[in-house]
């Protein structure tokens, strides 16, 4: 097969492979993006078909286009979002290259830059950026055994109620995805328990302002690091339905039956953490927290906006918070939806920019090995970093770096 060479090669043509594309051409670097599917895949067969954003319009995009046809604080579904990328790569005029897999790439012996092995045949590349994202393995945890009972599969898995077979179906995780899954299955119809672990359960609005723009103005997109302990917690929030709070409270008035983290599994039985109560003050505090700091923002900059002292009132827990089940027969349940997460894999990066757990070492996105590059993973700078918007502004930083390295390297 044909063997080429470019300056930069970026693995990835999804938000990141095109952000680095945008700053890759500002910066005057040659380069080509290639992408095993079509541009944006995981939005188009990854995502169940209800998906919308889970920020509003105005925030999650690229500074350069807007949604088309969409009002500011509207939520753009997954099919949308394809076509808004779809869209930005023809407008900043990418060059991209779709059907392509990056099967390795190794440091060339004696010479400089990387020989990456593709099935499209051998690319040459000075630099290297790996922009596959943060969701590149979906973790089920070994808790029940493959064909013990229940069907299995993972959120990214899961379409509609309809795909389902009958039966009741326990949503393991509560961020995000857990909640919506659970709540559309409820809706359906369905009986549906729902695991719920650690979180933090931000307001979807309040005080007429989105908690998009709350994070931003109080700071906390641009937080370098986690909390201690909190790499990991999941945000519950959603757009879904024009966007509202997620309550745990309303879900279990809604007929979703909440428990605690998923534990062990002992012939047919399910066991759960005696933690739900725990989970959900934690929830709690984080969201009183977030309204507090609001307002205390709103007071010190004498802002004109509506007070709202209900969000405030939580209301009692439900039964299934007070006298929590501790275990479940899984013979009353048909599915098993595992909303528990993904890995990275860089398999195909035979480098030394990954520890002995196969995750990558990397300063902002610059590598532990001179000429590879990450970009689009949680908190790579900041906590917006693998968000669209953030992602966008984490790539102009590893473009420089680059620029400044192909400056070096001309005079050498």
């Amino acid at each position: 097969m044909a063997s080429e060479e470019v300056e930069a090669l970026v693995v990835g043509g999804g938000q990141a492979g095109l952000a680095m594309s945008e700053h890759l051409s500002a910066c005057g670097v040659p380069h080509l993006v290639v992408e095993r599917n079509r541009i944006a895949e995981r939005w188009r067969s990854e995502r169940w078909d209800s998906l919308v954003a889970n920020g509003p319009a105005w925030h999650d995009r690229f500074p350069g286009l807007e949604f088309d046809g969409l009002e500011p604080g509207a939520f753009a579904s997954k099919d949308q979002i394809a076509a808004y990328f779809e869209a930005y790569a023809e407008k900043i005029a990418a060059p991209v290259r779709t059907g392509v897999e990056v099967t390795s790439v190794r440091r060339n012996a004696g010479r400089p830059g990387f020989r990456a092995e593709t099935s499209d045949g051998v690319i040459e590349a000075r630099f290297v950026v790996a922009a596959t994202g943060p969701f590149q393995r979906p973790v089920i945890p070994p808790i029940v055994p493959a064909g013990a009972g229940p069907r299995q599969l993972h959120s990214s898995a899961y379409r509609n109620p309809a795909q389902l077979p009958d039966g009741a179906v326990l949503v393991v995780g509560a961020g995000s995805s857990g909640v919506q899954i659970a709540e559309e299955l409820r809706r359906s119809g369905r009986r549906v328990y729902l695991s719920v672990g650690p979180h933090d359960r931000p307001p979807r609005r309040y005080r007429g302002r989105d908690f998009c723009w709350w994070l931003g103005v109080l700071g906390k997109w641009d937080a370098e690091t986690p909390p201690s302990g909190a790499e990991h917690v999941t945000i519950a929030v959603s757009g879904a339905r024009g966007g509202s709070t997620v309550d745990f409270r309303a879900l279990a008035d809604l007929g979703v039956e909440l428990v605690g983290m998923t534990g062990s599994y002992d012939d047919g039985t399910l066991r759960f953490a005696p933690d739900l109560a725990a989970n959900i003050a934690g929830g709690d505090a984080n969201y009183l927290a977030l309204l507090d700091e609001a307002d205390a923002y709103v007071a010190r900059n004498g802002l004109d906006l509506p007070e709202e002292p209900e969000a405030h009132v939580l209301g009692p827990d439900p039964a299934s918070v007070t006298d929590p089940l501790g275990e479940l027969d899984l013979a009353g349940i048909g599915s098993v939806i595992w909303a528990t997460g993904f890995a990275v894999d860089y398999g195909w990066l035979r480098v030394d920019a990954v520890d002995e757990h196969g995750k990558p070492r990397h300063r902002r996105g610059v590598s532990a090995e001179p000429g590879v590059y990450f970009l689009g993973l949680p908190w790579l700078a900041r906590r917006g970093s693998s968000f669209i918007w953030g992602v966008w502004h984490d790539a102009k930083f590893v473009a420089d770096h680059i620029a400044t390295q192909r400056g070096y390297l001309r005079q050498a």
